[in-house]
């Protein structure tokens, strides 16, 4: 009998000590799910977060009674008591308003799967897969329609994107809705933000002019970031990464979850090293993003601060293309031409010579970009009543840094410099090697406001801004061989440019019947730009110019059913001539006029639950768009001049497959005829004198502006916790001008990514995975970017220069996660 009740007790706790799985799904009232909500077990260690499609798992639960809660911001609770004695599946639905208080920022600047207009989202579950230390374009590079490209060949440094063939002044680019395009230059420069990645909940691509946003108007596209996911639970993160060219990558996340309902505060350090491809190009990275959030009943005050600090050893030049695929008589005879100019030295003549295609023209140790970029955000959102919603953002960022050039034999009048004179030899020299620092030192600031408001069936977004920039242009002497005792912290140069840019918009969507839903937006935008002072060539500067334009867009979607759906829509986008096209006027003797486009969009769509499916055609109609001529001003640099008609027209398709719970297939395709009517381009003929040859060119390809773009993902789940993914892209033929000459142009390419993740499933971790990237894993050689320029000299000479991409390299990360 003792046996036997021994036996019974031992029974009863070993059930006891049972561990089980709770798991299910979450959703709102309409059946949508609700990402990254929180569900948890009242007074115990057990907790997790939905995921994108609303499910959630707890995971190795002990029996016995708990009080399970679910919530997410902006819904109510929903509690429910569980006795808990074996494996349990349950639905849970939250009640109340779909307000999500962390996402209010991007309303105004993104828009719903049901918008008559191309884009693409991604989710932070997406962006984390590849983000093991490559800037953002990188991250992007296989989304339909988009061409990138690395100065120092991997991804890391300065580094450009392309949308439609449109580059990064002609991408509107904003962060919580505040634009990020360079006041003057429209530019993003992506090096200034290392890792920012690793703080970005979400992100959507606007192909085409797509629907207002602040900032720099939008050609070819529009990239919304949002940094603003509010994270439930305590969590501590660590990331690392070392792969080729000795890129290393160290990252550490904490979050404290939201305190007492209310409170939460997110931050984040990131530092990145990398050498590059490229001989030199190395890059040294750091980066920190802190934000304090306190959260009331339907509103939010957020403060965000994050800065970025780069030091990158510049590789702006490339290699001439004699030496990436020319012969060495073909070397020799480049060598020739430029001796004495581009090569003046025998260290540079040693230097061209003895590399490969790695080449790097500088060789001076400190010939470095060095900046450093702070943003500043305070935003404030509340839920009015239930059918108002506020959005306001004041923002600051400071910019301040150089980049240092070592000139040979410069002349001291240059410089504002009295000659040196030798106090031994009494010689006078009136030239001298030095070391120059050019500066760039700004401020940005501005506010914003948007109301969104439900009437009835109706949607209506209400939209303002205004923005201020100061930008100080300067250089100073920081060296010089000869050195007769100048003043290092005198501006050799000086000029400051001002810019207001403000805008307002009202956005509507309405349904109309149960099939239509028409969309409406109309902006005014206005510029105030200035700048005076003179250039590095002593050049005067002074602009003053103002401008106003109205960029309505309308579009209409119709509903076949519950997942296929017919859109439609026109857009009208304008933007101003950047700083160097207002300083170049007084050269090429023509005021630059502001660009016009219309964007005119159609497109079938069809989503379902394995299967999703989009074609999408455009034809984007340009007036007085700005291109090179192959003309230069009197420092060397391009010039641009607007060409009256040109246009892009194109197909758009995007695909997604789940074949098995194993299996997805995800292709991409672009076809797009890029021309310009008609073309004039400038050639200068120094056979005698001075004299410019113009030829005009009818129908001709836009530069930059590749036929094909395709892409390809292949994700294949072996086995449990294990997951592969093929990536490839191709890319036609790009030429470098707007001649639509094969001998000026990049050669297309083919390249394919292997990824390899597995999932630890570390019993004290909530999450560790270790990921595996071989990039360009058929170690094709090619160049993603490159510039020509010709000139006569008896006959006719083109320059042609190239920045070649890494072949095969690769990247390992570990990431862990405690929550």
């Amino acid at each position: 009998m003792r046996v036997f009740l021994l036996l019974l007790t031992s029974l009863f706790f070993l059930d006891l000590s049972a561990q089980v799985d709770i798991s299910g799904t979450i959703k709102n009232e309409n059946g949508e799910p609700l990402i990254s909500a929180s569900i948890f077990l009242r007074d115990s260690e057990y907790a997790t977060v939905s995921d994108e499609q609303g499910i959630w798992i707890l995971k190795d639960v002990e029996v016995g009674i708990y009080d399970l809660k679910a919530s997410y911001l902006g819904f109510d609770s929903f509690e429910e008591s569980l006795d808990v004695i074996d494996d349990y599946d349950m639905d849970i639905v939250l009640l109340g308003s779909p307000f999500k208080i962390d996402q209010i920022e991007i309303k105004a600047t993104q828009v719903d799967e049901n918008a008559p207009f191309a884009h693409s989202n991604m989710s932070r579950e997406e962006i984390e897969k590849t983000n093991l230390g490559q800037d953002i374009p990188f991250l992007l590079r296989y989304t339909p329609s988009a061409v990138v490209t690395s100065d120092a060949g991997a991804g890391i440094g300065y580094t450009g994107l392309r949308i439609r063939g449109s580059d990064a002044t002609r991408i509107n680019v904003t962060i919580n809705g505040v634009p990020l395009n360079d006041s003057e230059s429209q530019g993003v420069f992506w090096v200034n933000m290392p890792d920012f990645g690793s703080s970005i909940s979400n992100l959507q691509i606007q192909r085409g002019v797509g629907t207002s946003t602040n900032g720099s108007g939008a050609f070819g596209g529009t990239l919304s970031l949002n940094t603003n996911q509010i994270y439930m639970q305590p969590y501590a993160e660590i990331n690392t990464t070392y792969g080729s060219f000795n890129t290393t990558k160290f990252n550490v996340e904490l979050g404290t979850g939201l305190m007492n309902d209310t409170y939460s505060i997110d931050l984040r350090f990131s530092r990145i090293d990398s050498d590059g491809y490229i001989d030199r190009a190395s890059s040294d990275l750091s980066s920190w993003y802190i934000s304090a959030a306190k959260l009331g009943k339907g509103s939010m005050l957020r403060l965000n601060a994050f800065s970025g600090h780069e030091v990158t050893y510049q590789s702006w030049y490339g290699a001439p293309i004699e030496k990436i695929v020319g012969t060495d008589a073909e070397l020799l005879g480049h060598y020739q031409r430029n001796k004495g100019g581009i090569y003046k030295t025998e260290a540079d003549s040693l230097n061209l010579f003895n590399s490969d295609r790695r080449y790097n023209y500088y060789t001076y140790e400190n010939e470095v970009d060095d900046y450093q970029q702070t943003h500043y955000q305070l935003i404030y959102d509340k839920e009015l009543n239930d059918d108002l919603v506020l959005n306001s953002v004041l923002h600051y960022t400071r910019g301040q840094g150089f980049f240092e050039q070592y000139r040979i034999q410069d002349d001291f009048a240059d410089y504002n410099i009295p000659p040196f004179i030798n106090q031994m030899t009494q010689d006078t020299f009136f030239s001298s090697d030095m070391v120059r620092r050019r500066w760039l030192d700004n401020h940005f600031f501005g506010g914003i406001i948007n109301l969104e408001q439900q009437l009835s069936s109706a949607t209506i977004t209400y939209g303002a801004a205004a923005h201020y920039y100061i930008g100080d242009h300067f250089g100073r002497l920081v060296w010089a061989e000869k050195d007769n005792g100048f003043d290092k912290d005198v501006d050799y140069y000086f000029n400051r440019g001002k810019k207001l840019d403000y805008n307002a918009f009202v956005k509507a969507t309405v349904p109309v019947g149960e099939k239509f839903s028409m969309f409406a937006d109309m902006q005014y935008r206005g510029i105030n730009y200035t700048s005076r002072g003179d250039d590095n060539d002593f050049a005067i500067i002074d602009i003053d110019t103002i401008m106003h334009f109205f960029n309505p867009k309308l579009g209409l979607t119709y509903a076949l059913n519950a997942t296929d759906q017919l859109y439609a829509s026109l857009a009208v986008a304008n933007r101003e001539p950047d700083r160097n096209d207002f300083i170049d006027q007084a050269v090429n003797g023509q005021a630059p006029q502001h660009e016009t486009l219309l964007d005119y969009e159609l497109g079938y769509r069809s989503k379902k639950e394995n299967f999703n499916f989009e074609i999408n055609t455009y034809f984007m109609d340009y007036k007085n768009q700005l291109v090179l001529t192959g003309a230069l001003n009197d420092v060397g640099s391009n010039l641009r001049t607007n060409v009256a008609d040109s246009y892009r027209a194109g197909l758009e398709l995007s695909m997604g497959y789940k074949i098995s719970d194993r299996l997805t297939w995800i292709p991409n395709l672009t076809l797009s005829q890029n021309k310009i009517k008609s073309f004039d381009a400038i050639v200068y003929d120094y056979t005698n004198g001075f004299e410019v040859i113009t030829t005009n060119y009818q129908d001709t390809d836009i530069s930059f502006s590749p036929s094909i773009i395709a892409g390809n993902s292949i994700i294949y789940k072996p086995i449990k916790n294990l997951e592969t993914e093929l990536r490839s892209k191709y890319v036609s033929r790009q030429y470098l001008d707007n001649t639509s000459d094969d001998s000026k142009s990049l050669d297309p390419y083919f390249t394919s990514d292997l990824r390899v993740s597995y999932d630890l499933n570390l019993s004290f971790a909530e999450k560790a995975n270790l990921s595996l990237v071989i990039n360009n894993v058929f170690n094709e050689l090619y160049s993603a970017n490159g510039y020509t320029y010709s000139y006569i000299v008896g006959d006719t000479i083109t320059e042609r220069y190239l920045y070649p991409q890494a072949g095969t390299n690769f990247l390992l990360s570990f990431m862990i996660r405690f929550q």
